[in-house]
């Protein structure tokens, strides 16, 4: 099977007969005098912990999902200059409400007062006064946030906050504030204001921060489903969902309005456009009308039923979520001091074990070859654990001589937690088959068959039960089904007839996005570069601060400071919202049509997305996902029910309690599943990770002891291994054996020697170029249909076509003489044109 590079592929730092077993680099002999050197290299250590934060990172008690907690995702909303407008709109509320039903609060009406008071409100959004609207429209934020001041606690606030936008749905405020948005939108005067001033502030966008709070309010918790909720309610639930996908009373769904907005405000036409909001509420709109991410598995297993496609080998999120993380890989300076102090211990003639150096799971977990029995298996975990991740220190006969020696000290317990085999199942393509027939057929018979994968003649038995293990782990996507109906579409358009295209919230979508699409993708990398930390403040780049910045600057240090954290926090939700939509946008395209997931994928490399990603993490990634950029007293809803304690420097200092930020452990694991899913399979854009010199900002990025976060990151570094040269696998062996325990195995992926036959540097521009026909073939088939197509039936009988009724105009024949004077009889008949025409 070793022809197959299937389950025969070694762990990195496992012998492999014929192969020289990896060295670590060569290190000089200790000298006698050394006081100099240990004094540099400490120097060396003290600078790199404080350029890239501590090693001992604590694992990470994380758990990924399609967003965070629903008080947290509210919470995010709001900024903390925006504090203040909170008391404004509960009491625009109360002065309405206490004229309208005095003596009595909110949460004493019954269901048909409640629906009688907000009808009223609803009134008094149609009136012409800008401000009386202005009042109306906090009286119904009020509503949507929760009447805190009736409540009691913050569970009382969130349960009447999604009461109250259930009701607000069903009596039509949503369509009421859609309309009131297009007004503000296209409202040139404030655009022109806001062109004018030399600082925006949160005054200039006040209607629409009002707007787009009390929508994103709506989708969020009607989004939210809960085991209590009410049979009208889910009712009201999937109505919705309808409401947004598919247009209604517009030609265009929901999420093309606010991509719109997008694209106006970094154009420079709208500065005041506060981006935060309209950025969070696409993407909730997204995740609620395409489905998030356990949505998007069922619906890959129904896709594949219906195609006839075998079931999934596993379940990706299950499989994920039960991976434990590596610890991050040892750094030469490390290494170098641990191989001399085990160079003095040798010379003593005593070695120890060293508990305290070993590897909690990067040489533990799952080392064993799973296509060996387990009494094999359990040698070699404990030699692992024995061996500390230092690969080479020890020769073969040096190991096997003391193995024997080292008794099981291992709990049974720990035993029992590890799982038996490689966490996902192998897969293999087509295309791999027919490489390695190809391969096989040239080197045994001397020619090849093509596409033939069934014709085994004259190649060894050997062969013969590879293909056989190759053809057990075969697996057809559904974007290979896609490709090859596309292909066959192309060649017989005529006979095949039109392809029928079902109707989906994500073809609704791809549909109406499909002519501006590139610059909706400018747009949001656009916005996330002015919202990286790494990025620095240049005159040319765009604002993103219109709506945190409040009207006049902080005086003092306190008010600075809360600025300082509130900026801060401001662009991390900035960059976890473009990072989730995005994803989201591609894995929805990506099962819908694989060409449409390509077409966003070109625009996004183009866009240098890839690139952007790299700079993102060229970063201390440990101090980002544990920075303490939040002031957990002032978050909605606490700061509407509990007494404000007084801030001090000290307390804004010190942060919340949590060991990470869930934003931004979300953002990073977000942006490596994108940067994953631009350069799968591509070449060409692999080429660029190496080009940008990823491995060491990527390696970096394994010191977060999070397992899906190490996961996306190995893959980036497995894609790339091939083309880092020899040097770098030798001295990156733990990271070699981790990406080999925690990666998916591709059969004869050889991904580790280098030695693929589709890295032909000069095919990479020939790749992209035919990647981009398909695409625009594709584009072009489905969604231009011009009238004059040339596969369309031509009438050549003169009768019929003089015969045809045309549709004039009610009042064309009142104008008919005039019409023929102008266009007929005053125009010269040039017949000697007729000579020319073909």
């Amino acid at each position: 099977m070793e022809a197959a590079g299937g389950g025969g592929t070694p762990a990195p730092g496992r012998a492999r007969p014929g192969q020289p077993q990896p060295q670590p680099q060569p290190q000089p002999q200790p000298q006698p005098q050394p006081q100099p050197q240990p004094k540099g290299r400490e120097l060396f250590r003290s600078q790199r912990k404080e350029s890239e934060g501590s090693v001992d990172c604590p694992n990470l008690e994380f758990e990924y999902g399609d967003a965070d907690g629903h008080g947290a995702e509210l919470a995010e909303l709001y900024s903390y200059t925006e504090e203040p407008e909170l008391s404004h709109n509960r009491r625009c509320f109360e002065e309405d409400f206490h004229t309208q039903v005095p003596g009595r609060r909110w949460l004493e009406l019954d269901a048909a007062q409640q629906k009688a008071y907000v009808m009223r409100l609803l009134d008094g959004l149609e009136v012409v006064n800008r401000d009386k609207r202005l009042r109306v429209a906090r009286a119904i934020l009020y509503l949507a946030q929760g009447v805190f001041g009736d409540c009691d606690n913050e569970g009382d606030v969130l349960h009447w906050s999604r009461h109250n936008s259930f009701l607000l749905y069903q009596l039509g405020t949503f369509s009421a504030f859609l309309e009131l948005l297009n007004m503000e939108i296209e409202n040139s005067q404030a655009c022109s204001s806001a062109l004018r001033k030399p600082a925006i502030s949160l005054a200039d966008s006040t209607e629409l921060r009002v707007l787009l709070s009390v929508m994103y309010l709506m989708v969020e918790n009607i989004r939210v489903e809960q085991e209590t909720d009410p049979p009208e309610w889910k009712t009201c639930r999937e109505t919705f969902r309808m409401e947004l996908s598919f247009p209604v009373h517009t030609e265009e769904p929901f999420a093309l309005l606010l991509f719109t907005m997008v694209t106006k405000f970094c154009s420079g036409h709208a500065p005041h456009f506060p981006m935060k909001k309209v950025l969070l509420l696409l993407w909730k709109v997204l995740l609620f009308t395409l489905g998030g991410f356990e949505a998007l598995q069922a619906m890959k297993v129904r896709r594949r039923e219906e195609l006839g496609l075998p079931p999934l080998p596993e379940d990706s999120i299950q499989v994920v979520r039960g991976m434990r993380a590596a610890s991050p890989p040892t750094y030469a300076i490390e290494l170098m001091e641990q191989q001399q102090q085990q160079q003095q211990q040798q010379k003593r003639g005593h070695r120890s074990r060293r508990p305290l150096m070993k590897q909690d799971s990067l040489d533990i977990y799952n080392e064993r070859d799973p296509f060996k029995n387990d009494e094999g298996g359990v040698d070699e975990e404990e030699n692992d654990d024995m061996d500390s991740g230092i690969e080479g220190e020890l020769d073969l006969m040096e190991r096997d001589a003391i193995i024997p020696a080292m008794p099981a000290q291992r709990l049974p317990i720990e035993r029992v937690s590890f799982p038996k085999g490689l966490p996902w199942a192998p897969k293999v393509r087509q295309k791999d088959i027919e490489h390695f027939l190809e391969a096989s057929r040239n080197k045994f018979i001397g020619f090849t068959l093509g596409q033939d994968t069934e014709t085994l003649i004259g190649l060894p038995r050997p062969i013969h039960e590879s293909v056989k293990t190759l053809k057990q782990h075969k697996y057809v996507s559904i974007s290979d089904v896609q490709i090859k109906n596309e292909e066959e579409l192309e060649k017989c358009p005529m006979s095949l007839g039109e392809e029928e295209v079902q109707e989906t919230p994500c073809e609704v979508l791809y549909r109406a996005m499909l002519y501006n699409l590139p610059q909706y993708m400018i747009a949001l990398l656009k916005i996330l570069l002015a919202a990286a930390p790494t990025s620095k403040a240049k005159t040319d780049s765009i604002n993103i601060l219109a709506d945190v910045l409040p009207e006049e600057m902080p005086i003092t240090v306190l008010q600075s400071m809360k600025l300082g954290i509130d900026v801060n926090r401001h662009k991390e939700i900035i960059v976890k919202s473009i990072s989730a939509l995005l994803l989201l946008l591609l894995k929805h395209f990506k099962l819908n049509h694989i060409y449409q997931f390509e077409y966003v994928s070109q625009h996004l490399v183009f866009a240098n997305c890839i690139p952007l990603i790299l700079k993102f993490f060229n970063q201390n990634i440990m101090s980002y996902i544990t920075a303490k950029n939040s002031i957990s007293v002032l978050d909605y809803p606490h700061c509407t029910v509990c007494d404000l304690p007084e801030l001090t420097a000290e307390s804004l200092e010190a942060g919340d309690n949590n060991q990470f930020c869930w934003r931004n452990l979300f953002s990073c694991i977000n942006l490596l599943r994108i940067l994953n899913k631009l350069t799968k399979w591509k070449h060409s854009r692999t080429m660029m990770l190496v080009v940008f010199k990823s491995a060491p900002i990527l390696k970096r990025a394994l010191k977060v002891k999070q397992a899906m976060m190490q996961l996306y990151v190995l893959k980036l570094l497995k894609i790339q291994t091939k083309y880092l040269g020899r040097q770098w696998r030798k001295s990156n062996m733990k990271t070699m054996s981790a990406i080999y325990q925690k990666v998916r195995h591709r059969m004869n992926d050889d991904w580790a020697y280098g030695n693929d036959i589709d890295a032909r540097p000069w095919d990479f521009q020939a790749e992209e170029c035919t990647l981009r026909a398909n695409i625009e073939a594709f584009n072009s088939r489905r969604y231009d249909k011009p009238q004059d197509s040339e596969f369309a039936p031509v009438d050549n009988c003169l009768q019929s076509v003089l015969g045809q009724r045309l549709e004039l105009p009610e009042d064309f024949h009142y104008s008919y003489e005039l019409w023929l004077e102008r266009e007929v009889f005053s125009q010269p008949i040039r017949w000697e044109e007729l000579l020319h025409c073909q």
